[in-house]
């Protein structure tokens, strides 16, 4: 048998010329594996993932960084340098969940509390993530802005309210592939007044370990025994069958909330192994369902607003590690603004506002 095997190949690539061609084929063969594997990559990657996480968790419920998935720096349009995060070393690093027109927030945010880089003997930075305008114009002044500042990330999705949680895995796939050496990671919506400071000093009183990193801390105001919305007008929708459980698991609002670094290498791993429903679940809850997942459980922060309206006093607002900020778009924060001295023009500019606040704090 083996003899016959090998005269037929001599036959093909005994004669003259027979070794070019055992090359040409060989060469062929390697091309069209190599462009299969690169159109079905991404399948490839989400198969691995869908195995099973008790293959990626050590005995001590502890990921193994050989088995998150990786994340290439070509599903962003823009993002800092690949680099950023080793030259930076950042204790903390706050990714502000932005929309592409929302310039002004942004320029807010860094004249503010995101400018802050050095808050109590730790290093924090600060970047914007967002995702693709549907009107060109932005589309182009989010590139020259990126050139400009150095602190936008854009994903691959169309940037809606809907596409939220494409928002929330971009952010958590960007931040464990090109900064995993974060001890912490805040994810803070852009109409959110945050206090680095506040929250670095809450972290060190409650939370300080001689194991701190491996610490699985999923931080902010939690919303527990939250029933599915099926009502098909509504924003946040879900269909029955998308979601067939009574009540969600407890999740933190998603105005702010803070992830440990070993909690981001868990839930991230969830979040590629969970498959999306349609439409989109709201973004918190979906890093609730991820959460829940993978065995993480919400720690409440009375510190953390969400949503709700806190009446502005200096005191309070020094201890608060996030804020709703007010605006004409939540009417019930206008008479605490004229109670506390903001001027009209300050109750047309929400991002006049934000500056006011922190400079009161």
């Amino acid at each position: 048998m083996v003899g016959y095997s090998f005269r037929i190949c001599k036959g093909c690539f005994g004669k003259r010329g027979g070794h070019l061609k055992f090359i040409h084929y060989l060469f062929i063969i390697v091309f069209c594996i190599s462009l299969l594997a690169l159109l079905f990559i991404d399948v490839i990657e989400l198969w691995v993932t869908s195995l099973g996480m008790s293959r990626a968790i050590g005995p001590h419920g502890v990921v193994l960084p050989h088995s998150i998935p990786p994340t290439r720096s070509e599903e962003y349009l823009l993002m800092p340098s690949i680099h950023v995060c080793q030259r930076a070393e950042p204790y903390l690093i706050i990714l502000v969940a932005t929309a592409p027109h929302n310039r002004k927030a942004r320029q807010a945010i860094r004249d503010t509390w995101g400018g802050e880089v050095q808050v109590r003997g730790h290093r924090v930075m600060t970047l914007f993530i967002v995702g693709q305008p549907s009107d060109p114009v932005i589309g182009k002044e989010l590139i020259e802005e990126s050139k400009e500042r150095g602190d936008l990330i854009q994903g691959r999705f169309i940037d809606s309210y809907g596409n939220l949680t494409l928002k929330t895995l971009s952010m958590l796939g960007w931040a464990r592939r090109f900064c995993p050496q974060a001890h912490y990671l805040a994810k803070v919506d852009d109409d959110v007044l945050f206090n680095p400071s506040a929250l670095l000093q809450y972290l060190n009183l409650s939370f300080k370990t001689e194991e701190n990193d491996l610490t699985e801390l999923y931080l902010g105001r939690v919303h527990m025994q939250v029933a599915p919305d099926h009502n098909p007008a509504s924003k946040h929708f879900m269909s029955e069958t998308a979601y067939t459980g009574m009540v969600f698991p407890d999740y933190c609002s998603g105005t702010a909330y803070v992830l440990s670094r070993a909690a981001l290498l868990k839930l991230s791993l969830a979040a590629v192994s969970i498959r999306l429903p349609r439409p989109l679940p709201p973004e918190d809850v979906f890093v609730g369902i991820c959460a829940h997942t993978a065995g993480i459980t919400p720690t409440h922060s009375p510190l953390f607003s969400g949503s709700l309206a806190v009446p502005y006093s200096r005191c309070c607002y020094q201890t608060m590690v996030s804020c709703f900020t007010c605006s004409l778009h939540y009417p019930r924060h206008v008479p605490f603004m004229i109670q506390f001295g903001c001027t009209k023009w300050a109750v047309m500019n929400r991002y006049a506002v934000l500056a006011l606040l922190y400079y009161n704090l």
